[in-house]
């Protein structure tokens, strides 16, 4: 029979208190790297915004910045598939052909 060993972890703690924590400087760098991709991305997106909508509506489309490609395919593993042939490591940020650019609700 296997005792179950119970350790309570108060709420808002790490579970693994072991791992090493980001310091504040850190989490603000990410943060602002974060953002200056979604910018990048944002502006190609609407760049290709207008000529793409017309025949594309609700597709998506996924951005790698650094290159300025796009890939865009009705659904999200196909376009995702492409994007990965040319781009295999790259972060790309996806998108869908409509009015605000979101995948979904929030």
């Amino acid at each position: 029979m296997i005792q179950q060993i119970s350790k309570k972890v108060p709420r808002g703690s790490r579970i693994d208190p072991s791992s090493p924590s980001l310091s504040p400087e850190e989490i603000a760098r990410i943060e602002a790297q974060e953002e200056e991709f979604g910018r990048c991305c944002r502006a190609i997106f609407d760049q290709v915004y207008p000529e793409l909508v017309k025949e594309h509506y609700d597709w998506f489309i996924l951005i790698e910045p650094n290159s300025g490609d796009y890939f865009i395919a009705p659904n999200h593993e196909a376009a995702l598939q492409k994007a990965r042939q040319k781009h295999l490591k790259a972060d790309i940020l996806a998108m869908r052909l409509n009015e605000t650019g979101t995948c979904g609700r929030i």
